[in-house]
């Protein structure tokens, strides 16, 4: 049996219609495998398809979950699931298959979904761009020659496009944001700890990585991150408590919030004329559902510093972990392997020293005080996801663009995600706005650290006053 209708529902609409029994979850990922074909020559989203064994995991018992009978796509990047390849968009890891699932992956299945298949990802999730030698270039479904973001721009790429309601992603300095921003999606990052990153999670960059999904709507958003973001309880550390189901909160009033805002940039450079009109319309419309909107003209932090800390951080875990891979897979890190800019990086960080690398880890805990402590002033921080919108594809090419020049275009392109990552603080991309060339516009929103709560609400408040569901790119259905 067709259902046409398949990409007019979110995530927990397709549940409701299984288990009222008026579609199966075996024509779900039938209508699933459809669009994948239909769509992917164009796109590039998924890279590895799973299509028999969803299909047998349709027909047998699947957990009564939120998501029963939904299907959905895993980022291939850091996530295994048992028997299927895991690359992390490097050719390094040519070849390897996980032996188990991911704590994450046990938990998104035990919600009910299907698991159909892995999504783009650029080689080892470095640039804010899902383009690369191993995988190949995403393309933007709201217009081919652009950019779906990075790193999870094959999640964001598939989900913009009507193919799966919702997708794993995650989020290092952005990676959730911004392709969510590009891709004109909802896109949480929680609270570090959140959601687990369970017993091998010693590669996740010293907590600044964490996994949540991309999705078309705030409440497929906040089920999934009820369903998944609780304790592990072998796990040396553990997420803020909530109160109660973000399912709930998104039933509930934001209040009136004091929300600070801010167009600050790292570079100094000036948004793009279509990202500032967002960010005033944004003002005008908070102002409007009555918070108290007010303007920083900077965070008051040397983000240049911050940065650059990071970078040592960073640096110290990519050495650790490309090694580590390396010896499991029995290959040199050469051209061979890695793509320039992972080659680059590699052998930059070859030369930190241990106190570089225990001076870039205190930075960011004295200079994450600091930004932390600007949530006694207000409630919530609105800013930019991205300086422009989406680039064309080539602009940030990891494989050609010289190392200067490269760095130099990112500059001109990201905003402040990676903060959000260095604090530990939950923050979202939300799609207020469009460019004049019809290109999705994300703002993103930061709330105090374990405060998943008030972001919801807002959310959910946003989503009713300016609806994005509509929306729908070119390459749709």
């Amino acid at each position: 049996m067709s259902f046409p209708e398949y990409a007019q529902y979110d995530g927990l609409g397709l549940s409701h219609l299984v288990r009222r029994g008026e579609v199966s979850p075996a024509e779900l990922v039938e209508e699933a495998i459809l669009r994948i074909e239909k769509h992917n020559g164009k796109l590039n989203a998924i890279v590895f398809k799973a299509y028999e064994e969803a299909r047998k995991t349709a027909r047998g018992k699947l957990p009564q979950g939120p998501f029963h009978g939904v299907p959905f796509l895993i980022k291939d990047i850091g996530m295994e699931v048992a028997g299927w390849p895991m690359t992390n968009g490097s050719a390094l890891l040519k070849d390897y298959v996980s032996a188990n699932d991911a704590e994450l992956t046990q938990r998104y299945r035990a919600s009910g979904v299907v698991l159909v298949g892995k999504t783009n990802t650029p080689e080892f999730g470095i640039p804010g761009t899902t383009e690369g030698r191993h995988l190949g270039n995403c393309h933007n479904p709201w217009n081919t020659e652009h950019s779906s973001g990075g790193s999870s721009g094959g999640a964001a790429a598939a989900v913009a496009a009507g193919i799966v309601p919702l997708a794993h992603a995650s989020d290092g300095l952005g990676s959730i944001r911004i392709p969510a921003a590009q891709c004109g999606l909802f896109g949480m990052k929680p609270t570090q700890w959140r959601n687990p990153g369970g017993p091998l999670d010693g590669g996740r960059a010293h907590g600044l990585v964490v996994d949540h999904v991309v999705t078309r709507t705030v409440r497929d958003s906040a089920a999934m991150l009820d369903w998944t973001g609780y304790p592990e309880d072998n796990a040396p550390y553990a997420p803020a408590p909530k109160v109660r189901p973000y399912t709930d909160e998104i039933q509930t009033p934001p209040g009136r919030l004091r929300i600070a805002f801010t167009t600050e940039t790292i570079t100094g450079t000036s948004l793009h004329p279509d990202v500032q009109a967002t960010v005033e319309e944004a003002v005008t419309l908070l102002g409007e559902l009555g918070h108290h909107v007010f303007e920083r003209k900077s965070l008051g932090v040397d983000l240049r510093l911050l940065y650059r800390a990071q970078g040592m951080v960073s640096g110290g875990m990519a050495v650790a972990g490309y090694e580590e891979w390396a010896e499991r897979m029995h290959r040199p890190l050469d051209e061979s392997t890695l793509e320039w800019l992972a080659l680059a990086g590699y052998r930059a960080a070859q030369k930190l020293t241990a106190r570089d690398v225990g001076w870039g880890l205190s930075t960011i805990r004295n200079i994450g005080r600091q930004i932390l402590a600007l949530w006694r002033e207000f409630d919530v921080l609105l800013l930019p996801v991205t300086i422009t919108p989406p680039p064309p594809l080539g602009h940030l090419d990891p494989s050609n663009v010289p190392a200067r020049e490269f760095n130099r275009r990112q500059g001109q392109v990201f905003g402040l995600t990676p903060i959000a990552n260095l604090t530990g603080q939950p923050a979202m991309s939300v799609p207020l706005g469009m460019s004049g060339t019809k290109l999705p516009i994300g703002m993103m929103f930061m709330g105090r650290y374990g405060d998943e709560a008030t972001l919801f609400r807002l959310a959910a408040q946003l989503e009713a006053a300016r609806p994005w569901i509509d929306r729908k790119p070119p390459i749709w259905n």
